[in-house]
């Protein structure tokens, strides 16, 4: 590291990647300290022996990542994006295959749901019309309750897979919903072929021809802040922690984190700190992750790429947050999703509350992890028999698992509720140079919802400096 640069950016998740390349492919001298031993937050792998890969989370996004990553990555990155065409559902109210799109959506609600096709349409332009300026008070049950009213095997369909990318909830505001729902739905599901430890290879080549200079290790453990304004971070690591000067601090901690924990209440004003304090975190995960023998294939016909599974007999939020878990998504993997590979994976993906996990003594919870991988089976029996006979490896992460590693409060893994959009836009009128970008307010969640909010704090960021 050297002693002074333009920007600061702490954390490494696809915001703060985003970001720093923006920042440096403009010119400006930037640093990316993360605080893990590799880079990209939740958009991340890590591996195990006998060269057994797994990716962290579900691997979709919406069809916008093409766009982005081609406009603020490169065009090698941009054409490794490819479709998953088939998106299952089994439930007690449907089995279903979608190809993820509107027009498939379409055929499905009037084929199967006996809706009307003008009714659709209408509910689809209307969540497509929705911007941040939309009416906050109406929630998203009422906006189902308004085009589909007591069909809640539509609210399953329609809300489900949602909830599992961003953590939203029928009582959120309906905007979060409409907005995130015509990203997602509207052309399809698709993810990185090769696997994400290959997109963070990729972006990290990118950052360095760009003159980022990245370090891992790195904890940020203050921003330094005087008269108002940004002045400098302290840093860990190896040794003593030392001081680097910068005139702007890009935060993807989460913007709790960084106001309490990084910047210090003390510099903002009253009224802000308790906007800040209001700001409710979205909830976290629990994941099972199975790697299958070499040469044993998994059936895409029977499980295709994305399965949306539960035992609940309706949609419920609550229910898909309950330690005693009804509903998961699996993600399968197979072969052509990391090519030249002859190994099937799944990763088991559930909504979790941190506080059911946080406080369990360490004999009961690794007796709760157990349980976990174990009711997993149970459930992936169905899809792929004899499951146990085939596999090699197995491991569970829970929200204590996630707030280690990303340092997020309460292993949160879409940040904070909509309010705290708010507060994350607010702090450069708060602190002069000190900018977030993260997963945040369910519109900025997800990968795609990352990179563009990486975007939005990168510009920011270059027109303070410009200006200062």
């Amino acid at each position: 590291m050297k002693e002074q640069y333009d920007v600061a950016v702490i954390g490494s998740g696809l915001a703060g990647l985003t970001a720093a390349n923006i920042l440096a492919r403009s010119g400006h001298k930037v640093l990316l300290a993360e605080q893990h031993f590799q880079c990209g937050g939740l958009a991340t792998a890590f591996k195990r022996k006998n060269g057994i890969i797994f990716d962290v989370s579900l691997h979709g996004f919406p069809v916008g990542m093409i766009k982005s990553c081609r406009r603020y990555w490169n065009q090698e990155i941009a054409g490794c994006i490819v479709q998953l065409p088939k998106i299952r559902f089994d439930n007690p109210q449907f089995q279903l295959e979608t190809t993820f799109d509107r027009s498939d959506f379409t055929r499905i609600l009037v084929q199967k749901f006996g809706i009307a096709e003008e009714k659709i349409a209408a509910f689809f332009d209307k969540a497509r019309s929705m911007t941040h300026y939309a009416d906050t008070n109406l929630t998203a049950r009422q906006l189902f309750a308004e085009f589909f009213p007591g069909r809640m095997d539509i609210v399953r369909l329609l809300m489900e897979p949602i909830t599992y990318a961003n953590g939203s909830t029928l009582d959120d505001p309906a905007l979060t919903y409409g907005i995130v729902f015509s990203n997602f739905m509207s052309k399809g599901v698709y993810t990185f072929q090769g696997g994400t430890d290959v997109l963070i290879d990729k972006m990290l080549a990118e950052l360095k021809r760009n003159g980022a200079d990245v370090v891992t290790q790195t904890p940020v453990r203050r921003i330094l802040i005087e008269n108002g304004k940004v002045q400098g971070v302290v840093v860990g690591g190896s040794g003593e922690d030392r001081q680097i000067k910068t005139r702007v601090v890009v935060s993807n901690a989460n913007i709790k984190g960084t106001v309490f924990d990084l910047a210090g209440q003390e510099h903002f004003r009253n009224e802000f700190v308790e906007e800040a304090r209001s700001v409710r975190l979205n909830n976290s995960s629990t994941q099972v992750y199975v790697a299958f023998k070499r040469g044993f294939l998994i059936d895409e016909n029977v499980c295709g790429d994305l399965l949306f599974t539960s035992d609940a007999p309706e949609f419920s939020s609550e229910k898909l947050l309950d330690k005693h878990v009804t509903s998961r998504t699996f993600s399968f993997y197979y072969p052509k999703t990391r090519p030249g590979s002859d190994r099937c994976y799944v990763v088991s993906s559930t909504n979790a509350h941190y506080d059911d996990w946080a406080d369990l003594p360490k004999e009961d919870y690794g007796s709760a992890k157990s349980a976990l991988i174990e009711d997993t089976f149970n459930h992936l029996e169905k899809y792929v028999p004899n499951v146990r006979e085939h596999l090699e490896y197995v491991e569970a992460a829970t929200p204590r698992t996630f707030a280690r590693y990303t340092e997020h409060w309460q292993g949160a893994s879409f940040g904070t509720k909509y309010e705290g959009l708010a507060v994350s836009r607010g702090l450069p009128r708060e602190v002069g140079g000190l900018f977030h970008a993260g997963s945040i307010g369910i519109i900025m969640s997800g990968w795609l919802g990352a990179v563009n909010y990486g975007v939005i704090a990168a510009n920011d960021a270059d027109a303070y400096l410009l200006r200062n």
